[in-house]
């Protein structure tokens, strides 16, 4: 009998023939097994070596680029971001200073995650076992040492009150520093206004230049700003609340500028800010009828005393500033009036100005409350009543 001959083809010719005689001796399992796991070993071959490929490629990338520049080093490092240091600049300083392996790729890193911009000024502690990652972060996070502060200058307040703020706030090595720019207020005649005053007769007769002109208000500094860098601020600011119409308004009233803020820092002094309009109408009104003003917060200036109750030799003080011996405004400001008693000077209360009130004395000290009047006699029957309450007042707060 004749044997049978076994089919014979290429491994991919898989025909009805060939399935046939697999079926008949029995190897069509293993064929068709093979034809299926070929294709998946092949793929899972090529991921092993390309996986392969790149570890080691990173590896190598890891090595020379990325890694911490010595693990386990955490002795501290100090470095330095001046301000407005470019990123170039500051990835040039780290791998300098050992703590990157390539000045580049941290540019690069940096600026993918959006760090670049966030980069802040100072002085960090950082050491070599840290990664590319917490050095940006530190880096953005800051030092600790804030770049900008607030500072706050109260309504009413002299340039001495400034001085002695900051200087306590530790905002300026000390008060002089800031007292001896604005006593002569020579560095700021860029202001027009600031010039204004030192062309003024008596100028060097103020106590300080430009008393009155450091605007009340809460200011962002930065930490590092000087003395004068603080008071061309505040100086900047008076120009900015100053505006044009109130310009028109103060030459409609033959006053300059000066004159203007030297009445409201009479007017800041003396009353709340309820009261501010009918203070500047009794001003206004005694300004006119030439009489002195008799403003005690003027003598109080010259003095330095917080007493309610003057005595006669308080208010004989000889001095520009006294307005109980000379007719007119006193020599300049006597403090750093807010906009609000600017606004009064300039637009005085119109029914006391008709009615002609020449007088006000303090009614209740604790509030602030006023008390007007149109004649000296009703004015005088005002202060026997409420003379009594300064006096205990003085006692209370221990006033000098």
């Amino acid at each position: 009998m004749k044997k049978k001959k076994r089919y014979r083809s290429s491994p991919d010719d898989y025909s009805y023939e060939r399935l046939r005689e697999e079926r008949e001796y029995g190897l069509y399992w293993y064929s068709w097994l093979w034809h299926i796991g070929r294709p998946i070993l092949v793929f899972l071959s090529v991921i092993v070596i390309v996986v392969g490929i790149l570890s080691m490629g990173w590896g190598y990338i890891d090595r020379h680029y990325v890694a911490p520049m010595e693990p386990g080093n955490t002795a501290p490092v100090t470095f330095e971001v001046k301000s407005g240091s470019s990123l170039t600049r500051v990835a040039n300083n780290l791998e300098a200073a050992g703590l990157v392996r390539n000045r580049s790729v941290f540019k690069y890193y940096a600026d993918f995650l959006g760090f670049g911009q966030k980069i802040q000024a100072g002085t960090y502690q950082l050491n070599k076992s840290m990664s590319m990652r917490e050095i940006a972060e530190q880096l953005t996070a800051g030092d600790g040492v804030p770049l900008v502060r607030n500072i706050t200058v109260i309504e009413g307040w002299t340039v001495e009150n400034i001085a002695a703020y900051l200087a306590r706030e530790q905002v300026i090595p000390d008060a002089e520093s800031f007292l001896s720019l604005c006593r002569t207020g020579e560095r700021f005649s860029q202001f027009y206004y600031v010039a204004d005053v030192l062309a003024t007769p008596g100028a060097s007769g103020r106590f300080y230049a430009l008393e009155g002109y450091l605007a009340p208000d809460t200011y962002e500094i930065y930490t590092a700003a000087t003395p004068e860098e603080i008071v061309k601020k505040l100086l900047a600011q008076t120009e900015a609340v100053f505006r044009d119409d109130w310009h028109d308004r103060a030459e409609e009233l033959g006053m300059t500028m000066d004159q203007v803020i030297t009445l409201a820092s009479m007017i800041e002094k003396e009353a709340k800010e309820a009261d501010f309009a009918r203070v500047s109408a009794v001003f206004h009104n005694r300004l006119k009828s030439g009489m002195t003003l008799g403003s005690d917060v003027t003598v109080k200036y010259i003095t330095g005393t917080t007493r309610m109750s003057l005595t006669q030799s308080d208010l004989s003080v000889s001095s520009p500033y006294n307005t109980y011996q000379n007719r007119g405004l006193p020599l300049g400001p006597i403090c750093n009036p807010s906009a609000a008693a600017i606004e009064a000077a300039l637009y005085p209360d119109g029914d006391f100005i008709a009615q002609n009130y020449l007088y006000f004395c303090s009614k209740d000290p604790d509030t602030g409350e006023l008390y007007f009047s149109r004649t000296l006699e009703e004015h005088n029957a005002a202060v026997q009543i409420y003379a009594p309450l300064w006096q205990a007042y003085d006692q209370k707060t221990g006033a000098q």
